[in-house]
């Protein structure tokens, strides 16, 4: 049986370098080396990653920063991944400046050969799906590229800020990002980008058929419309493997859309290694086989 983790993290020195201090009160970024991952991988019986450096990402005030961090990230990842055929990279782009990210897309994809790219839910407070972004969405359509949606923090200060809020608010932006791209039409618009979104698309799934309803109605499409929409896309299962999340998951958009991730080295793995998602045990053989590692084979396919 293959194993692919299709949501891994590296945290290259050379991005990590360029990246501004954090807010006040967070934790600075720290450097994840290839090997503590690959470690990682053969305790827990991964045959393969599909890495990229996950938040900040290459947002910034200052477009030359931006671009700056994400050549920076991407130069590495390529690296990373030209050193080891067990992973693939995702590139990040310097929005929020549009051209400055098709030029980075470009020369990630056609020049250092990378298998796609990372979005983050929100660019200091655009969601995706934002009308100034037309031009990217229609390249990555042209390329039927294959991109990561994973989430950042949303433009606002948590209200229970000493509540822990990565653990809930950055699965409710990905459900406030799906929710945008439904009712603003990107994905029904994009059929060929091959979307991955993070944590089982944090709450969306559960809220599917409400949301889709409710799409369909504000923009007087043909009921069912929508919810066909985030049927083509897929979920990884990265701090969701379990009974309740998948159950919410398979009803709204099949077993052959969900693929493994652990979220390394920020999730969760068992200490005692072997199976990295025992939540997943219930599956049956073929269904398991199919999340682990057959479903990843439409968003990169040379790993399996």
């Amino acid at each position: 049986m293959t194993r692919v983790d299709a949501h891994a993290h590296l945290v290259p020195a050379a991005y990590r370098a360029l990246l501004p201090p954090p807010p006040s009160g967070a934790p600075p970024v720290a450097t994840v080396e290839p090997s503590d991952l690959l470690e990682a991988m053969e305790r827990h019986e991964i045959d393969a990653a599909v890495v990229s450096t996950g938040p900040p990402g290459a947002s910034s005030e200052d477009q030359v920063r931006a671009n700056e961090l994400a050549r920076a990230a991407n130069e590495s990842i390529a690296a990373i991944v030209r050193g080891d055929q067990r992973f693939a990279g995702l590139g990040l782009l310097p929005l929020p400046d549009p051209d400055a990210a098709i030029s980075e897309l470009r020369h990630a994809l056609d020049v250092l050969g990378l298998d796609g790219v990372m979005l983050l839910t929100n660019t200091a407070g655009a969601y995706l799906g934002d009308g100034r972004w037309v031009a990217l969405y229609e390249e990555l359509d042209r390329r039927g590229a294959y991109v990561l949606v994973h989430p950042t923090f949303p433009p606002y200060r948590p209200p229970l800020a000493s509540e822990h809020p990565p653990w809930y608010e950055l699965p409710f932006d990905t459900t406030r990002v799906i929710a945008h791209m439904l009712f603003s039409g990107l994905l029904e618009r994009h059929v060929r980008i091959r979307f991955q979104f993070a944590h089982l698309g944090g709450t969306a799934l559960f809220l599917a058929h409400r949301l889709c309803a409710m799409a369909d109605k504000s923009d007087g499409s043909e009921p069912g419309t929508a919810l066909t929409s985030l049927r083509r896309q897929y979920f990884d299962t990265a701090m969701a493997a379990n009974e309740p999340a998948m159950a919410a998951a398979r009803a709204a958009v099949g077993i052959d859309h969900l693929v493994f991730g652990t979220d390394w080295p920020y999730g969760p793995l068992p200490p005692e290694g072997g199976d990295p998602a025992p939540g997943l045990r219930s599956l049956d053989a073929d269904d398991r086989a199919a999340v682990d590692g057959g479903n990843v084979a439409s968003l990169v396919p040379r790993l399996i």
